[in-house]
C-alpha cells in the first residue's frame, strides 16, 4: 500500500526489555498520528526491543516514502546519539539512495523541551 504522503518521521529511542518503558514513546506516536494523519510516523529502537531502525526505514521505503526525519528521543547527546546513530543513518542513506534521511538533534536538547521539563519539575512542590 502506498502512503498518501512521501514524508515520514521515526521516533528513535534506546529500547528496553520492560514493556512499560515503551508507553511514553507510543503515546507520542499516537498523538502525532492523531494530529497529522497523513504523515507516516513510526517508532524504532536501538536495542532490546523491535522494530530496529533499519527495518523501519526499509518498511517506509517499501511504502514509497522518500523523506524521513529521524528524531532521537534522548535527553542528551551520549555515545549512541553522537556516534552510533549518525553511523546507522549514513549506512541507511547508502542502502536507500532514493530516500532523504534527516537526523535531528536529540529532542531533550531542544530549548522548548528544556523549558517544558523545567516547568514540570517546578510543579513538584505544588500540593
Amino acid at each position: 500500500m502506498t502512503n498518501p504522503s512521501p514524508n515520514g518521521i521515526v521516533l528513535f529511542a534506546h529500547g528496553s526489555r520492560d514493556p512499560l518503558w515503551r508507553l511514553p514513546m507510543e503515546a507520542v506516536l499516537a498523538r502525532m498520528r492523531a494530529e497529522q494523519p497523513v504523515l507516516e510516523v513510526r517508532c524504532a529502537y536501538l536495542e532490546l526491543c523491535a522494530p530496529d531502525l533499519p527495518s523501519t526505514v526499509a518498511a517506509m521505503a517499501a511504502q514509497g516514502i522518500t523523506q524521513v526525519g529521524i528524531v532521537p528521543m534522548f535527553l542528551g547527546t551520549g555515545r549512541h546519539a553522537r556516534e552510533d546513530l549518525p553511523r546507522m543513518v549514513e549506512e541507511l542513506s547508502q542502502a536507500f539512495p532514493q530516500m532523504r534521511l534527516h537526523l535531528s538533534p536529540p529532542i531533550g536538547e531542544d530549548e522548548r523541551m528544556t523549558a517544558l521539563m523545567a516547568r514540570i519539575a517546578a510543579e513538584a512542590l505544588v500540593p
